[in-house]
């Protein structure tokens, strides 16, 4: 574009010639802030003489009329999400902020020249676009933001304001209707079905043929507007919502949970209990023994029994250790057995009965009783 401005430069064409090219060729000339409408943004349908309506035309937003009071054809038109104010304080107010928006958008520049150039057909960028004479719109003219919601378009018509039927206002690139603005030197007309766009601004009167529909506002300053089964809505400005920019989360690391190690228990080693071996103890067991007689007086011996001595070593109970190379009866070893000893006992005493017969025969010896 600096090739083709510094071209046009050079060949001596004046300015609005150049923002006439810019403007054509979708190069934005001025950034404009939008028409301040004061008191009269929530007012779809404004007039300063009257309003009148044919068919069931919907106004979504305030009808006012100020300092005219007539309002007719309400019903069967209906107004949603506002109020008629007919010559109440409310419409004055908004007709007095009318006139200097008006004045304002008059004012704006600086400006494309589209005088005695038909709009349709063209894709306009943000600006402020001028007809010396009459604006006319036949078919569609595409009004493109180029991706700023806040994009202002201001039109200004010397005279009238005309479209064909069925002529269509397109918004692109973030356009939006709340920042278009139509300012009419006399009067608007907008042909039959027509899909227009943007708020009227006109010094007369405004005029919405049959099934023409507005996303915008119709204020007259000083005539009449006239519907005719139409839809007009004024459209809500709000502030563009930002794109949120996300902040990445950042995903936590997570630390690795030392897994205890267990020690092994010790299992106590259980030490041997000593069995106390037992020491026998020798029981010593009293054996009775005889206790010696007296002898008789007739000298023979008698029978008695004496203590006796310890227990053999087989006797019940007996603990006394048998000594070594004796017999486990504790008899001496010897060749004889039982019987022999028997024998030699009986032998024995044989022997002392004769001696005591052979002493009984000696002479002076005492014959026992017994006898």
């Amino acid at each position: 574009m600096s090739t083709l401005r510094s071209l046009i430069l050079s060949l001596g064409v004046s300015s609005a010639a150049l923002l006439t090219v810019l403007a054509l060729h979708g190069t934005a000339v001025a950034a404009q802030p939008p028409v301040g409408l004061g008191t009269a943004t929530p007012f779809a349908v404004l007039a300063g003489t009257t309003v009148t309506n044919t068919g069931p035309s919907v106004v979504s937003g305030d009808l006012g009329v100020s300092p005219g009071s007539a309002v007719t054809g309400f019903p069967p038109g209906e107004v949603t999400n506002g109020t008629i104010h007919a010559a109440d304080a409310v419409a004055l107010q908004a007709k007095d902020d009318l006139v200097t928006a008006y004045d304002d958008a008059a004012a704006r520049g600086p400006v494309v020249d589209v005088t005695s150039q038909d709009l349709g057909g063209r894709t306009l960028v943000a600006g402020v676009y001028n007809a010396a004479n009459a604006m006319s719109l036949t078919g569609t003219v595409t009004l493109d933001a180029q991706g700023d919601p806040n994009a202002v378009f201001v039109f200004q018509a010397g005279s009238t304001l005309i479209t064909a039927s069925s002529s269509t206002v397109a918004l692109i690139g973030g356009a939006r209707a709340c920042n278009v603005y139509w300012q009419v030197g006399s009067s608007a007309t907008i042909g039959t079905t027509s899909r227009f766009v943007g708020s009227v601004l006109a010094l007369s009167s405004i005029s919405l043929q049959t099934g023409a529909t507005i996303e915008g506002r119709v204020l007259a300053r000083n005539g009449q507007v006239s519907l005719d089964t139409n839809t007009v809505s004024s459209p809500a400005c709000l502030a563009p919502t930002p794109t949120p920019t996300t902040s990445p989360t950042a995903t936590p690391t997570a630390s690795p949970t030392a897994t205890p190690t267990v020690s092994p228990t010790v299992s106590p080693t259980s030490s041997p209990t000593a069995t106390p071996t037992s020491t026998a103890t020798a029981t010593a067991t009293s054996g009775s023994g005889g206790s010696g007689g007296s002898g008789g007086s007739d000298g023979s011996g008698g029978s008695g029994s004496g203590a006796g001595g310890p227990a053999g070593p087989d006797a019940p109970g007996g603990d006394t250790p048998v000594p070594t190379g004796h017999p486990a009866t504790g008899r001496l070893p010897g060749p004889f057995g039982d019987a022999a000893w028997l024998g030699l006992g009986l032998l024995c005493l044989g022997g002392a009965g004769a001696a005591v017969l052979r002493g009984a025969r000696r002479p002076g010896a005492t014959v026992s009783a017994s006898r």
